[in-house]
């Protein structure tokens, strides 16, 4: 009995390997996973009684708006004490070519470098490609704007006060605001730029998104239209926190927002009436509209720190020094610069409210705005637990806020209603509540007399992929990529666990879609390999965004914070969706019914077994007494 058992249960278990195996087989053929810019100085006019008439012209139109008009959200990219400045990432023409541009709320025109630049540094993406671009045209030279020396096309240009400067063509085409965006694409003019000096030239980012008031302002041109409210919003990281999150049109805005008054036609820029402010609960001794120069106080994205007119940046410096005179001065990070310095804070951002002293900036209508450490503080590059003060003085009257005084701040520039917002908020929240926020990616207009098959070329694909990544019906089941990492950290477990959160921000996916594949490591240098697979319930992931991901895995714009140490990504790989051929669904069908079937059998023959081994006679017990027919003799 012990042998039929036991060629049973061989039985069973050489079955169960075969089955397992050829399931493996077909499983594994379908998820196969291979290896200090200021301001910008206006150089066109833009006078006072144009701004009006454009004023009462657009909030006419707004009125007829109905409430239910989409947002552009965008996400935020960047470090702004590291780089200067934040950007979003623009797409133009038809197929989009994608680019990182400056957020910049003192500028009146968006512009990128053109192919045909004569004088353009390497910046982060592609030149634009006009011949490129099914839906591009050039703004043909007319009465409005100022032409170039054929008098065939219009030009632009602008120079800022640090002496860069930006001068090209005009041109329109389709300008879309990525996956996350309800906003559908828009035509929009924009310059082609030829030629660039200065800080552009040298900077990373492609260019600059104009968010200012003009007529060939982004936000102009959009509200003009009629396709978002005439109000957008920026929130920046704080401090050690890169990006962050931006919505162009109206928001609902939040009962603790507290607002100031913009007045539209005292300045080009965005203005805000600040009557003075307090340092540790105490009023800075300055004279009457100390804070009412030129301009008045001034909001621009572009500039990264703030500027006081002199005698208001003493008191200020002073009021610091008093509240912190235990703490050690020490130099800046660049000699440079009379930077006025601290050491003994320690590095823990979250502390600093307890060391230095809170700051509100008082508006004229009443209502403050607090200001922690980080909105008028950076941290120093050189000293560990040393920070600066991120406030200066300014040669002018005007007072200057940049991007520093708002950080963790949800700033809305809501221009309808002639007035400026503040909501001390976690602006890394918000960003991820905008990146997820289930929005439709957005189909882009095109032409339909001409090609418009939005294929990634063959110089996009890796070694030993096919060069047409995503051809026609092609989905992309899953995209793998290799990163290199060098870091002094030992905690390796949590450096991953936070490389998946970072990574699916920086590809605008789920943290869900992102799998840790395979690591290996020699002493402190890692090679891990990631895998984006598709959102839950999808098999596939979509041709937008699988494009939007090659793209940026391509051109290495994935950006970590410093503390990660030394990465790189090595190569990617986009693999497309595996689908059963009929046999195999056949053959699956038959071999679920087989194993059923098997299963059932064994199932029933051992119970039979059992069933007969209970019927038979019972051994006898040693000792019993012998029935006399058992004992009857051998006959001879």
């Amino acid at each position: 009995m012990a042998r039929t058992w036991l060629h049973l249960t061989s039985s069973f278990l050489i079955v169960c390997c075969v089955i397992g195996f050829l399931i493996s087989t077909v499983v594994a053929e379908n998820h196969q996973r291979p290896p200090t810019v200021l301001p910008l100085s206006l150089s066109s006019r833009n006078h006072s009684l144009h701004r009006h008439v454009d004023n009462l012209r657009r909030r006419l139109f707004q009125s007829k708006l109905s409430g239910s008009t989409p947002n552009a959200r965008l996400r935020l990219y960047d470090d702004l004490l590291s780089n200067g400045y934040h950007t979003a990432r623009l797409r133009i023409g038809s197929p989009p070519q994608e680019f990182a541009l400056i957020v910049d709320t003192g500028s009146t025109v968006t512009y990128v470098p053109c192919s045909s630049c004569s004088h353009c540094g390497n910046h982060q993406d592609s030149r634009f490609q006009p011949e490129m671009s099914s839906t591009y045209q050039p703004v043909k030279c007319n009465p409005s704007c100022n032409c170039d020396d054929e008098q065939k096309q219009c030009t632009y240009h602008r120079r800022y006060a640090e002496m860069s400067s930006s001068s090209g063509v005009l041109g329109e085409d389709l300008v879309s605001f990525g996956n996350e965006s309800e906003l559908m694409p828009q035509r929009a003019v924009f310059g082609c730029e030829n030629v660039e000096t200065g800080d552009l030239y040298n900077q990373r980012a492609d260019g600059i998104m104009g968010l200012g008031r003009g007529r060939l302002s982004i936000m102009d041109q959009l509200v003009d239209k009629g396709v978002i409210g005439d109000s957008f919003s920026l929130c920046y990281g704080g401090m050690d926190v890169d990006g962050g999150a931006m919505v162009l049109g109206k928001i609902a805005p939040p009962p603790d927002m507290v607002f100031s008054h913009s007045d539209p036609f005292r300045s080009p820029y965005y203005n805000i009436e600040m009557k003075e402010i307090h340092v540790a609960g105490k009023r800075l001794e300055l004279p009457d509209g100390a804070f009412d120069g030129r301009h008045g106080t001034v909001l621009d994205s572009g500039t990264t720190y703030a500027y006081f007119r002199r005698d208001a940046f003493a008191a200020f410096r002073d009021a610091i020094l008093s509240a912190v005179h235990f703490l050690k001065r020490i130099p800046g990070p660049d000699p440079n610069y009379n930077d006025i310095c601290f050491t003994g804070a320690g590095r823990d951002v979250s502390q600093l409210p307890k060391i230095f002293p809170q700051v509100e900036m008082v508006f004229n209508n009443g209502k403050k705005l607090l200001l922690s450490p980080e909105n008028y503080l950076f941290r120093h590059s050189k000293a560990s637990g040393a920070y600066c003060l991120g406030i200066f003085p300014n040669s002018e009257s005007t007072t200057l806020l940049g991007g520093i005084v708002v950080r963790n701040t949800l700033v809305t520039y809501d221009r309808s209603n002639d007035r400026i917002g503040f909501l001390n908020t976690n602006c890394s929240e918000l960003r991820r509540r905008v990146q997820f926020s289930g929005a439709p990616a957005p189909t882009p207009l095109v032409s339909p007399s001409k090609d418009t098959k939005m294929e990634i070329p063959s110089v996009l694909s890796p070694s030993g992929s096919p060069s047409n990544v995503l051809p026609g019906s092609f989905h992309v089941g899953f995209i793998t990529f290799d990163m290199s990492i060098s870091t002094t950290d030992s905690n390796l477990k949590s450096i991953l666990k936070e490389l998946t959160e970072l990574i699916s921000e920086e590809l605008e996916v789920d943290n869900s879609q992102i799998r840790l594949l395979n690591v290996t490591s020699q002493e402190k240098d890692y090679l891990v390999r990631w895998g984006i697979f598709p959102a839950e319930p999808a098999n596939y992931i979509s041709n937008t965004i699988a494009r939007s991901i090659i793209l940026r895995l391509r051109d290495h714009r994935i950006q970590l914070p410093e503390r990660f140490g030394n990465y790189k990504l090595m190569e990617w790989n986009a693999e497309p969706q595996r689908k059963l051929t009929s046999w195999q669904h056949r053959f699956l069908i038959m071999l679920v019914g087989s194993v059923t079937t098997l299963i059932l059998s064994l199932s029933a023959i051992g119970i039979w077994l059992v069933h007969r081994q209970r019927q038979q006679t019972a051994y006898e017990p040693v000792g019993a007494s012998i029935p006399e027919r058992y004992l009857q003799p051998l006959q001879s």
